[in-house]
């Protein structure tokens, strides 16, 4: 039995349908992934599934006495209540997984400041803490509309394993990608106004997506050459007038009732970074860097060098000081210890994390423009804003909207139209991919990826950092900072076992009188190396009896006809997920020991 159930259900604001005569039925063990553009009404689908708001037809069903939680995408409103009595708020109904999801597990986990009042968190708190509040609840079914915003990848992991063993029903939009492929058991896609299941992962789905909108576009123009050739002949007059065409006539109004009624896709933005003058080969070095904050050492012993063309990610726990050492590279703060030189001819475009370039109260149009006018430069040329900002997606008719008005992806949208517009040799992006759907967060991935410029990266978007960046600092803790080859997953492969912590530089010989070094490096046992040189093989039969099951769980139809093979099924990808995990740790603290 299903423990949601929506039934020819349609939900429209003004003139466009946002859901159109749709079904969807999801069932305990599930991890339903709902995927689509901005604005096609992904958080007005959870809504209705948690009763927030009605749909104007169909019917949403709940299993009877189903509990529910659900952390929207809005920010939860200030308050005076701590933190701790809204996250234990949550855990009212909570029987037999307190003792998993203890409150002040969660809190922990999560990096909530227990004592804090909501009203003097900022809107990123907030929503750490309303995640916190749903995740105590017990709930049969678990709604999360994007909940790895303002997450660090701690605690992201973290939310991943606590979601990969939570026994109810998962439902969740989500544009993570890494988030996606390791969660969802099966995809939903909300495009224009229905709702289609994909089979499979997320990359099947990215390869069967690609494919039907090749084949939605050839219907397309064979529909609109036709209608085009009818209107032709039509135009003829008499002959279209005979009795024995009329038959004929009928069919070319058909054709055009279809046309009228065939909606288009949202475009995709049509943008490209304006280059500036090469810079120096020479971009930053850093010399033994230290930034103090009071007693607290945020940045310890920090030397790095970043040359012309370097795509650098930078990643760390929320608060460890990411952006402080961004702002220490760039000149807006000076280090307490050590020298920063910067290379010359240096024009910097920045993209910061709070949005704090853009004027809430201001038009969109004067966002991008300064108040000066209706056009900007762009390689040189004058250009209306108008039609600049018609390939980010803001029709003519929103230029003189406020900000204030804007979604969180629409403001990304509009910050990176003001950032394109003046040319650059060093982009500085701190957590770009926040709201931004998929396929926008793909074309952002190859603009980054070909700029011929410097990149300083910040970002939780483990994906986004893997197809980007050519090497990662990483803060690991107490004000180290190290350099590793790569992004995200080469940094996981890189990185010693799990109490070991490499120094950021390799240390000089010891020069005082009487030491040296006697320690051999540790040599594997033969047991040890025939383990390391069987874990690959071992690790790629798992993977491949995971695919297998992934796509097994991806027909709809399995949990309708044999519910209890589908629960086996669910239950093996879980131990499978654990299994993996384990032998991928084994692998690199064997390869870590063998290379000691």
């Amino acid at each position: 039995m299903p423990i949601v159930r929506l039934d020819k259900v349609s939900l429209s604001y003004g003139l466009k349908p946002l859901l159109d005569n749709v079904d969807l039925q999801v069932r305990r063990g599930e991890r339903v992934c709902v995927l689509g553009r901005n604005g096609e009404g992904k958080s007005s689908l959870l809504r209705l599934v948690n009763r927030e708001i009605m749909p104007d037809s169909g019917e949403v069903w709940i299993r009877p006495g189903a509990r529910i939680a659900s952390l929207a995408q809005e920010v939860a409103l200030a308050s005076d209540e701590s933190v701790v009595d809204v996250v234990r708020g949550g855990a009212d109904h909570a029987e037999d997984w307190q003792a998993a999801l203890d409150v002040d597990q969660v809190i922990a986990r999560l990096g909530l400041d227990r004592d804090a009042a909501m009203s003097a968190l900022s809107g990123g708190w907030r929503r750490r803490t309303m995640l916190g509040r749903a995740l105590v609840s017990a709930p049969d079914l678990l709604l999360l509309d994007e909940p790895t915003n303002h997450l660090d990848i701690e605690a992201i992991t973290w939310l991943e394993e606590m979601m990969l063993n939570f026994a109810g029903a998962l439902l969740f939009i989500s544009h993570d990608r890494a988030f996606v492929r390791r969660l969802a058991t099966r995809i939903v896609e909300l495009d224009r106004g229905q709702l289609r299941v994909w089979p499979g992962n997320y990359d099947d789905y990215v390869v069967q997506k690609q494919a039907a909108l090749e084949t939605e576009a050839k219907h397309a123009a064979l529909f609109d050459k036709k209608l085009a050739q009818e209107e032709v002949w039509i135009r003829r007059g008499v002959e279209a007038r005979r009795t024995r065409n009329e038959g004929r006539v009928r069919a070319l109004k058909q054709l055009r009732i279809e046309r009228s009624e065939r909606r288009e896709r949202i475009g995709q933005m049509e943008v490209r970074l304006q280059d500036a003058t090469p810079s120096g080969k020479l971009v930053f070095e850093a010399l033994k860097v230290t930034e103090r904050f009071g007693e607290n050492t945020v940045i310890a012993d920090f030397s790095a060098r970043i040359m012309r063309g370097d795509r650098i990610g930078i990643v760390g726990p929320n608060g460890c000081g990411k952006s402080t050492l961004i702002k220490l590279l760039v000149g807006e703060l000076e280090p307490t210890e050590g020298l920063i030189r910067r290379g010359t001819s240096l024009e910097v475009a920045y993209f910061d994390q709070q949005r704090e370039q853009l004027d809430p109260s201001a038009s969109i149009m004067d966002n991008v423009t300064g108040g000066s006018g209706d056009s900007i430069m762009i390689d040189g040329r004058a250009r209306h804003v108008s039609g600049y900002l018609r390939d980010f997606l803001f029709p003519p008719e929103r230029l003189l909207a406020p900000v204030s008005m804007l979604s969180g992806g629409e403001r990304n949208r509009l910050l990176l139209a003001r950032l394109f517009a003046k040319p650059s040799n060093l982009l500085v992006m701190d957590e770009p991919t926040n709201d931004l759907d998929v396929e926008t967060l793909e074309l952002l991935e190859e603009l980054v990826a070909n700029y011929e410029g410097t990149l300083l990266l910040v970002s939780h978007d483990r994906a986004f950092l893997d197809n980007v960046v050519t090497s990662t600092l990483v803060f690991e803790g107490g004000g180290r900072v190290n350099e590793y080859v790569g992004g995200y997953t080469d940094w996981l492969r890189q990185r010693k076992a799990p109490g070991r912590i490499a120094p950021a530089r390799s240390p000089a010989p010891s020069t005082e009188k009487g030491t040296s070094s006697t320690a051999k490096p540790r040599r594997l046992s033969y047991k040890d190396q025939r383990e390391l040189e069987t874990l690959p093989s071992k690790i790629q039969l798992l993977e491949e009896e995971r695919t297998v099951l992934q796509l097994a769980i991806g027909d709809p139809d399995l949990f309708r006809q044999a519910p209890a093979r589908a629960a086996a099924t669910v239950q093996r990808l879980d131990g499978l997920a654990k299994e993996l995990e384990a032998a991928y740790a084994r692998w690199e603290a064997l390869e870590s020991a063998r290379q000691a």
